[in-house]
């Protein structure tokens, strides 16, 4: 399983990666990630003409998209779309930050998932 990580790196510009999540066997029928301690779970829904300036992430949090699209922008100008299933581990605390903005003026369904 795979997310990706929008980071602030040392040059204070903000980028991707892409981070394969570790599974394992733990008996039983799945295979499983280690745990990760978890403070909150928010449920947002933004309009279709959704658009955040430059700004950075609040806190760690992942980002799972349900229904409709997103575009992010970083800093160092790679530009992202986020659609159903896809998960983005948001961790640009510092920096110059991203843009967020609605695709195709569809409105968006997200779980945001807030980190210790």
């Amino acid at each position: 399983m795979k997310y990706t990580r929008l980071y602030a790196g040392a040059d204070c510009e903000s980028h991707f990666e892409d981070v394969e999540i570790p599974l394992e066997e733990r008996g039983g029928f799945s295979l499983l990630s280690s745990p990760e301690k978890t403070t909150s779970i928010i449920f947002r829904e933004t309009g279709g003409d959704y658009y955040i300036d430059w700004h950075n992430a609040p806190r760690r949090q992942y980002i799972i998209t349900l229904e409709g699209e997103v575009e992010i922008e970083t800093s160092d100008g790679t530009v992202r779309r986020f659609g159903p299933g896809d998960i983005m581990l948001a961790e640009d605390t510092t920096g110059r930050g991203h843009i967020s903005r609605a695709v195709d003026n569809r409105p968006r369904k997200s779980i945001f998932v807030t980190l210790e």
